[in-house]
């Protein structure tokens, strides 16, 4: 029986970075700031103060970062935000953005 024959392959070691979203959270007259927070400690992740940080930024400037995810991490937040907000009667608006 013949010997198979090893042939030598490059290893790849310099992979790059998967591409980052932004999820902002949008400001509107009828979700509460409470709400807000919950989500943003919930669904994102964060410490009371940051929320209350970002909260107050969705507040005073229209809108804010909630965070930065691979696409599909994104994806999947800005849905479970909506949905929580939908599911509370809120019009909560969550968006993603490619950085």
């Amino acid at each position: 029986m013949a010997q198979k024959e090893w042939t030598e392959y490059e290893i790849r070691t310099d992979l790059d970075e998967p591409e980052l979203y932004k999820v902002i959270m949008w400001n509107d007259d009828y979700t509460t700031m409470d709400f807000v927070v919950e989500i943003l400690a919930d669904i994102f992740h964060k410490s009371y103060d940051e929320a209350i940080e970002i909260m107050l930024s969705i507040h005073e400037k229209g809108k804010g970062l909630c965070g930065r995810y691979t696409y599909e991490i994104a994806e999947t937040k800005v849905h479970q935000a909506i949905k929580r907000a939908r599911a509370n009667e809120f019009p909560l608006r969550v968006t993603m953005e490619k950085e």
